[in-house]
């Protein structure tokens, strides 16, 4: 048990150990499956607090990490420091020159309600509840991701802890290969406690989602892999077979229902979308057609990603491209009449923007990638023994088409050094690593196959 009576008295914010009330509340992440019993858990409110715990923990021999939200937990952190980021959750919106700073705790939602207000928006993933900060070090994809890049491409500052204790600002004239390596490096680098995110001049798409019932998923989805060959460079789209559940929250027209969601995104003109959308509203009879003008700040509307904490499966890849024959072979699992024990299982189109580093170079991987898939495992106990097999199985049948690289935000699994380094080109990972020796050259801050 690790004396904490000296770190209580140097932070406001709480300092728990297993065996105080309120430890578990206090460590909880949004991915239920995993129960964290650290041997110190510290409630970060300010960046100082962020410094006293590093040397804290310096000085005790505990190995850190950290946890904003949780929506990345892929294992129970049994051991060492935990910080937790929630109540750093400062958040302020310049109009004049388009920049959030935003504190480490705060979820996209937020930033993109407080950016609508100037007709700004973020260029955010698809969901409003994940934390901005983990988002970003990972690169980020979201819906608008062909139209404007890696959500990353926008950070231009940050204020971050390093291993000794010392704050710094890392953007593009101070700490520059730490600015650099932040922005998609994911972990092992430094404690971040606010970013400064560039704002884009965005109120309002054309978005949301063509649905299809389960009988007309493949000539919906064979047509949706045919237009991604010549799309508008300016348009986004996914591709989603949706097995949901039968519970009271899911609306009724789609509760228990087998069905295809085909995503749509263009940051534009409506009568513009509408004609770059014609192609996959005729696709097949269309179920439900939720695609219209939206407010930018909607933007979590066009996924309809769950919005409170649940355990499932899941398991990310990158694509290299997709064909008629990838969709053949997709299909055989995952398609219409198949006991597939996921959710859902969705294809992203990249390309365009996200092929493109910014200026000075940022340490995202996966830029290579044409297509994402995930696999979203259902919330039932019943299937999750399956779930790896069944994943196993589709991935042998798509193995030409699948990337050996894959950006570190869909990685579904991190226990090799040979996964983790999958996260990013050769160039890419050795650099990260020279970045993390003179940042952290103790190797205090866990991260990718460290963190267990």
């Amino acid at each position: 048990m690790v004396d904490v009576t000296a770190l209580r008295s140097r932070v406001a914010g709480p300092v728990l150990t297993p065996a105080d009330g309120g430890f578990a509340e206090e460590v909880a992440a949004w991915s239920a499956g995993h129960v964290h019993t650290p041997d110190v858990a510290v409630g970060v409110t300010s960046v100082d607090d962020v410094a006293e715990a590093i040397l804290f923990a310096r000085g005790n021999g505990l190995t850190v990490r950290v946890q904003g939200t949780g929506h990345g937990a892929l294992f129970d952190i049994t051991d060492g420091m935990l910080i937790l980021t929630r109540r750093l959750d400062t958040l302020s919106v310049d109009p004049s020159t388009r920049i959030a700073t935003v504190g480490a705790g705060v979820r996209w939602g937020a930033v993109t309600a407080a950016a609508a207000e100037h007709r700004l928006a973020p260029i955010t993933g698809s969901s409003t509840t994940v934390g901005v900060v983990g988002y970003l070090t990972g690169g980020g994809l979201g819906p608008l991701a062909r139209s404007h890049g890696f959500s990353s491409d926008y950070v231009r500052g940050f204020t971050a802890v390093t291993s000794d204790g010392t704050i710094v600002h890392a953007n593009s004239e101070e700490h520059i290969d730490l600015y650099w390596a932040l922005r998609g490096g994911k972990g092992g680098l430094a404690i971040i406690t606010e970013v400064r995110l560039e704002l884009v001049e965005l109120a309002t798409m054309y978005a949301g989602s063509l649905l299809f019932a389960e009988e007309h998923i493949e000539p919906a989805l064979r047509a949706w892999a045919a237009y991604t060959a010549s799309a508008d460079a300016s348009v986004t789209t996914s591709a989603a077979i949706l097995r949901l559940p039968d519970l009271p929250f899911i609306p009724e027209p789609i509760r228990g229902r087998t069905l295809l969601s085909l995503r749509f995104a263009y940051p534009g003109d409506p009568v513009d979308g509408e004609r770059f959308a014609a192609p996959l509203r005729s696709a097949a009879p269309v179920y439900l057609d939720a695609l219209a003008e939206i407010p930018a700040s909607a933007v979590a509307t066009i996924h309809g990603d769950p919005t409170e904490p649940s355990q499932s499966w899941t398991l990310g890849r990158m694509l290299t491209g997709i064909d008629q024959d990838a969709i053949t072979a997709f299909l055989a699992h995952a398609g219409s009449g198949r006991q597939f024990p996921f959710v859902a299982s969705e294809f992203r189109h990249l390309g365009n923007r996200t092929a493109v580093d910014v200026p000075g170079g940022s340490a995202v991987g996966g830029r290579s990638g044409a297509f994402t898939l995930s696999l979203i495992g259902a919330p039932d106990p019943a299937l999750a023994a399956v779930q790896p097999g069944a994943a196993a199985a589709l991935l042998a049948d798509i193995a030409p088409w699948v990337s050996p690289e894959v950006t570190i935000n869909f990685a579904s699994s991190i226990e090799t050094e040979e996964e983790f380094a999958a996260g990013w080109p050769k160039d890419i990972f050795d650099r990260l690593a020279t970045v993390r020796g003179e940042y952290d050259p103790s190797n205090l801050f866990a991260y990718g196959p460290q963190r267990r």
